[in-house]
């Protein structure tokens, strides 16, 4: 199949397609910007009550008639540009291709070489995350604002979470031998002057804020270009390793409460040029505070960066401490000695301030913005080469009736994109119905065997029908979405003698699915046959999660709040219970308060988690093994989208040390 990196056949279509924009565009950009006046959101209404020089209202008066008259005036050019452009979307491709030419082949190679190294086997992390970049106007409507600086911003968190520096731990410790002893998620150092020891919590499995601050840091944070190219440089984390040593005569037996205090030490020198990458948020609401600075950008002893621990005797020596680097840390209580209710739940989960270390898979859904698009697009190009993003079709174009936005799917990979295909929902409803929401196919090349068989991998990207009450709308749209993955996996499958056939790694689905598994309206999905076939880490049955398991669906209102609004603050709100009720959406019940604060009543579940990554073990190599070794619910995208993102790092084991 051939990958479209193009959106039109010819260049005499893209240049119809340019000419009728440029006619239709000056109306659609005025009409966004008179309905957005009238949408404040809940940042810009506290501006105007805190601030009483704050002329909104006076601004409005004044440019509600200019931005009315020009509006009315770019009509009949729109008029005639609709007239040109919806009838060549029919022949318009259903995606766009893009790759960092330059980079790509030496990147390509070296991440297919690494399925020979690894022995046993490989793991492969997945992310998937509604950002909601919808027009300014719509996108008001969740709460959200200024929706070209959120995607700069939302590419650039992206990148610099999942770019970070590998780390390399090491444990001196007399008393305890046991990987078990350190869970190397929470580190604290001496800052400035303070010599006394500090507490190293190693019972919690959550993601640590610590903040790189290099010498060159401040002169180079508002180099722009400077910026994206280190992000591009720092993106494999196995060149950048970070060396950290923990020391202590009773390192192996530290309490996990807030309290305990242990004689131990940490060292810590960064071996690599990390990105100075540390500018204010272009988003007025999105303030960097001194305590939440490294939220954003950091150089951090993440667990699943983790590539080497090894013990020994001996104690660290205080005074090897590097000065450069500067630490901030968030230690919260985990409650270990809290029985699990099933035992058989080993994998790794947790609340992270940052998208995983390594990232190789990305699905994004409510990307409509075309401009939006492609700044996000060109942020996540500085760590992944391969982007297929503009998926979707527009005006009526065979699925069913007419189509205003995209779907909004993107795709972004650090491994090659073999195939690619996108069907459309044909039953969207409603307003639902005025976007291509369907579901993107991918194919990808992860590794190579010693016989020169392809390893690859099979991912779907969807966003299912959102209307409450329509359950048996996303029913349909399940059952559409098992036929075309089938299909796309018959289609694309490689079994001739000249090409020997192709080995499976991994079939994954992501996506926002709009539907929970605590609701008792979405029984009708939750029971769906998907969930026979496909796996999902974070449940239990039909109705029942895992007592870890988080919901993924924000309160709008509660956005701007400064508990929530940097990723450090949400990430401590959701690790707590009761937090969680205040900002969470919970499933609907009758005896519910409608208000989402000061709620008293019992709530059920965790939230109402309707971004899922599904996994299945059918169709893969028979003699490979697929396990979730990690799934967080990521917070780095506080204040910029009302999902919270998550991500699943899966283990394929082929018990070949050869292979």
């Amino acid at each position: 199949m051939v990958l479209y990196t193009t959106p039109f056949p010819s260049s005499f279509l893209s240049f119809l397609h340019s000419l009728s924009w440029a006619l239709i565009f000056p109306c659609y950009w005025l009409g966004d910007r008179l309905l957005s006046s009238f949408l404040p959101t809940t940042y810009e209404k506290r501006q105007r009550s805190d601030d009483p020089c704050y002329f909104q209202a006076l601004c409005i008066i004044i440019t509600t008639p200019i931005y009315l008259a020009l509006l009315v005036s770019s009509l009949p050019f729109a008029f005639i540009g609709f007239l040109v452009w919806s009838p060549i979307q029919a022949a318009r491709r259903p995606y766009i291709y893009s790759h960092v030419q330059e980079k790509s082949h030496a990147t390509e190679a070296k991440l297919l070489a690494e399925w020979r190294a690894t022995g046993s086997g490989k793991s492969f992390c997945f992310g998937t995350a509604n950002v909601c970049l919808l027009p300014d106007s719509m996108a008001r409507f969740n709460n959200l604002f200024n929706t070209q600086a959120r995607a700069k911003e939302i590419g650039r968190r992206i990148r610099n979470g999942a770019s970070r520096p590998q780390i390399k731990i090491y444990i001196d410790s007399p008393t305890n031998t046991s990987l078990s002893a350190a869970s190397f998620s929470s580190l604290v150092s001496p800052q400035g002057g303070d010599t006394s020891h500090r507490a190293v919590n190693v019972g919690m499995k959550r993601t640590t804020s610590m903040e790189y601050k290099g010498e060159n840091s401040g002169e180079n944070s508002s180099e722009e270009g400077r910026d994206g190219r280190n992000g591009g440089d720092t993106a494999d984390g196995e060149d950048s390793p970070c060396i950290i040593r923990i020391g202590g005569e009773d390192s192996g037996h530290i309490s996990d409460t807030e309290t305990d205090a242990i004689s131990g030490h940490v060292n810590v020198a960064c071996l690599a040029e990390i990105e100075p990458d540390f500018q204010k948020s272009p988003i007025a609401n999105h303030k960097n505070k001194d305590a939440d600075g490294g939220s954003l950008d950091s150089c951090t002893a993440s667990r699943e960066s983790l590539v080497k621990v090894r013990v020994a005797d001996g104690t660290a020596d205080q005074s090897s401490i590097n000065n450069k680097l500067l630490y901030k840390t968030s230690i919260i209580k985990k409650a270990t000695a809290r029985k699990k209710k099933h035992t058989d739940d080993i994998l790794d989960h947790e609340i992270s301030a940052f998208f995983p270390a390594n990232l190789d898979f990305l699905c994004l859904q409510e990307v409509f913005d075309k401009r939006s698009a492609k700044k996000l697009k060109e942020q996540l190009h500085y760590y992944f080469e391969y982007v297929l993003y503009d998926v979707g079709v527009y005006s009526c174009h065979g699925c069913c009736g007419f189509k205003f936005l995209n779907s909004g799917l993107l795709f972004a990979s650090r491994y090659p994109i073999l195939d690619a295909t996108y069907h459309c929902y044909p039953n969207g409803r409603g307003i639902d119905a005025l976007a291509a929401k369907g579901a993107l196919f991918v194919k990808v090349q992860v590794g190579t065997t010693p016989q020169d068989q392809r390893i690859v991998g099979y991912i779907s990207c969807t966003h299912l029908h959102a209307l409450a009450g329509d359950a048996m709308t996303r029913c349909e749209q399940l059952d559409m979405l098992q036929e075309w993955v089938s299909e796309f996996r018959k289609s694309t499958s490689s079994s001739s003698a000249a090409n020997p056939e192709e080995l499976v790694a991994f079939d994954v689905i992501c996506g926002d699915l709009n539907f929970d598994n605590c609701s008792s309206e979405d029984k009708l999905e939750q029971q769906h046959s998907l969930f026979t076939h496909y796996k999902d880490p974070c449940r239990l049955s039909p109705g029942e999660e895992k007592p870890w398991a988080i919901g993924t669906l924000l309160d709008p209102e509660g956005l701007y709040d400064e508990e929530v609004c940097t990723p450090d603050n949400l990430q401590k709100v959701l690790e707590n219970e009761e937090g969680r009720k205040e900002y969470l959406v919970y499933p609907t019940s009758k005896n519910h308060c409608p208000n989402q604060k000061g709620r008293k009543v019992p709530l059920k579940g965790g939230g109402r988690r309707v971004d899922y990554l599904l996994y299945t073990e059918e169709g893969l190599n028979m003699e490979w093994k697929v396990d979730v070794e990690e799934y967080s619910f990521i917070t780095q995208l506080a204040g910029l989208t009302d999902h919270v993102p998550v991500a699943m790092r899966l283990t394929v084991s082929t018990g070949d040390e050869e292979s």
